[in-house]
């Protein structure tokens, strides 16, 4: 069975942070590659153990996804976009 995810690759310093929105997993590496890498890894330890926990249908319900028996469909995003918003300047000073 296979899985759909969305993905963000973003640099703090000198680490690549790779997230799987949907899941809300993160994972880091050393270049753009190994960082997807780890993130495809960890999501399926996540989705693993909470196959055994009894909790996947829930979380993946959660997440957007709906489950037949051979397969998982993805939510459907219709927009990722980066959006800017103006702080009042009592918040603008932290």
């Amino acid at each position: 069975m296979k899985i759909q995810l969305t993905t963000r690759i973003f640099k703090e310093g000198r680490v690549f942070v790779a997230h799987a929105l949907e899941l809300d997993v993160s994972s880091c590496g050393t270049s753009k590659e190994k960082a997807l890498k780890n993130l495809k890894e960890a999501v399926r330890l996540f989705l693993e153990e909470a196959e055994n926990m009894g909790t996947l249908d829930q979380i993946l319900a959660e997440a957007g996804y709906s489950r037949s028996k051979q397969k998982i469909a993805s939510p459907k995003f219709i927009s990722v976009q980066r959006v800017t918003l103006p702080l009042p300047p009592t918040h603008a000073k932290a």
